[in-house]
């Protein structure tokens, strides 16, 4: 199946994940010349900058260790440039949001697994 059709389909459900539990989705595939954030999104006390991870399984590695140190990197450095375009009062925050589909975007209820504060 195609990478980017499934990595847009797990933002699609990560987004839905986040506004059901009272977050605002504010921005999908944020870019700078760092790099992109998956979703941005805003509640009474943070503003996410949420990185979405989809698999099929964790069978060769779970899908957050796949946010290695030069990605964190890249992460931080959009989100500042974020920060520095948008003012906000709201706690900055790096999340990772975990979506594992055996059948792809064809599964039905994927599990999924958010990381708040995953790292700094």
């Amino acid at each position: 199946m195609n990478r980017k059709l499934i990595g847009a389909w797990g933002e699609a459900v990560a987004a839905a994940y986040l506004e059901a539990k009272g977050y605002q989705v504010i921005a999908v595939g944020y870019r700078t010349r760092y790099g992109e954030i998956d979703l941005i999104a805003v509640n009474r006390d943070f503003a996410a900058f949420v990185e979405v991870k989809t698999r099929k399984d964790a069978w060769f590695a779970e899908a957050r260790e796949f946010v290695d140190a030069r990605k964190m990197e890249r992460i931080r450095a959009t989100a500042e440039m974020w920060l520095a375009e948008n003012e906000t009062e709201l706690q900055p925050r790096f999340d990772v949001i975990e979506i594992y589909a055996p059948r792809g975007v064809d599964t039905q209820g994927p599990k999924i697994q958010h990381l708040e504060d995953a790292f700094q």
